[in-house]
C-alpha cells in the first residue's frame, strides 16, 4: 500500500517533536541526523518557523528550542479552564492524601506524552524522567499500560515495530509478559511497573475511560523505599476513586473523542 505521508508536513513534525524533548535546544546539524534528513532541505523549513516563532534560534549558541507560537497552540489544546482545574483539583486530591506525585497523560503513537504533573507541598526526594511535555514509552510506563491495556499481542506489535527496549533491568522487553500485564488491567483498571524506567521508582496508574475507551491515564509515582502494602492499597484505591469521578465529568460535559484519541478533549 502507498504510504499517504507527506515528507514536508512530516519534517516539520519530526522538527517540532524533537524540540520538545531537547528542552536545552538543539543545533541544525543535530536536529537533521536525528530526523535523517539533509541539512539543504530542513534548512528553508527552519527559516519558515524562526519566521513565524514555531522555534527559536540561540545566536550565541546556534541552538534551536521551541517559541513563542508553540505556546499559544499548546493553550488552545489546553483552554477547557474548567476541565482542566476538574482533572487538576482530582490530581490533588490524590496528591493531598497520599504525598506523592501524580501525573496525567494521553497516549501518543506507542509514547505517553505526559500533560499534567502535581506535585506534593514538600521537597521532592525522588527524580523522574517525566515531566509535562516529555514523551516515555507506553510499554515501560504505568500510564502507558493504563492507556494500552485493551491491545492484544499482535497490536502490540504493530505499535513498537523495533521490538521493547530495555531502561532498567527490570523493564518488560518481550510481548508475552506485557500483554499478560495488560490483561490484569482489564480485569482491575489498576496498571503498574516498578523500576522499568526510573531506578528506585515504582508507579501506579488508571485509564480514564470514554464509551469503553481509554482516552488518558492518571498515574502516581512512589519510591521504592516508601512503599509498603498499605500504602499501595491506598494508592490504587484513591486512583479509582478519581478515574470514577472524572469518568462521571466526562459524562455530564457530553465529552467526546475523535478518531480514539484526546482531540476534543480540552478544546
Amino acid at each position: 500500500m502507498k504510504s499517504s505521508t507527506h515528507k514536508p508536513t512530516e519534517r516539520v513534525l519530526n522538527i517540532l517533536q524533537l524540540l520538545s524533548e531537547k528542552r536545552d535546544g538543539i543545533t541544525l546539524t543535530e536536529i537533521a541526523q536525528s530526523i535523517h534528513a539533509p541539512k539543504s532541505t530542513i534548512y528553508p523549513i527552519i527559516q519558515t518557523m524562526l519566521d513565524r516563532k514555531f522555534i527559536h534560534l540561540d545566536k550565541s549558541t546556534l541552538k534551536y528550542t521551541l517559541g513563542i507560537s508553540t505556546l499559544g497552540i499548546g493553550a488552545s489544546y489546553l483552554n477547557n479552564e474548567e476541565m482542566i482545574k476538574f482533572i487538576k483539583k482530582e490530581m490533588n486530591y490524590i496528591v493531598n492524601r497520599i504525598g506523592e506525585t501524580s501525573q496525567m497523560g494521553i497516549l501518543d503513537g506507542g509514547n505517553v506524552l505526559y500533560l499534567l504533573k502535581e506535585d506534593p507541598n514538600k521537597d521532592n526526594d525522588i527524580r523522574l524522567v517525566s515531566y509535562v511535555g516529555k514523551r516515555l514509552p507506553a510499554y515501560c510506563t504505568a500510564l502507558g499500560k493504563a492507556l494500552i491495556y485493551q491491545y492484544n499481542k499482535e497490536e502490540l506489535q504493530l505499535l513498537f515495530p523495533e521490538g521493547l527496549k530495555r531502561f532498567t533491568k527490570n523493564t518488560v522487553t518481550d510481548f508475552d509478559t506485557l500483554e499478560k500485564q495488560l490483561k490484569k488491567v482489564k480485569i482491575d483498571y489498576i496498571a503498574s511497573e516498578i523500576e522499568e524506567i526510573t531506578k528506585h521508582v515504582c508507579c501506579y496508574a488508571v485509564p480514564l475511560n470514554v464509551n469503553e475507551k481509554p482516552v488518558a491515564a492518571i498515574s502516581v509515582s512512589i519510591p521504592t523505599f516508601r512503599i509498603t502494602k498499605e500504602k499501595i492499597e491506598l494508592t490504587t484505591e484513591l486512583l479509582l476513586h478519581v478515574k470514577d469521578k472524572v469518568e462521571e465529568y466526562f459524562s455530564a460535559v457530553n465529552f467526546e473523542v475523535d478518531g480514539g484519541a484526546m482531540g476534543k478533549e480540552l478544546r
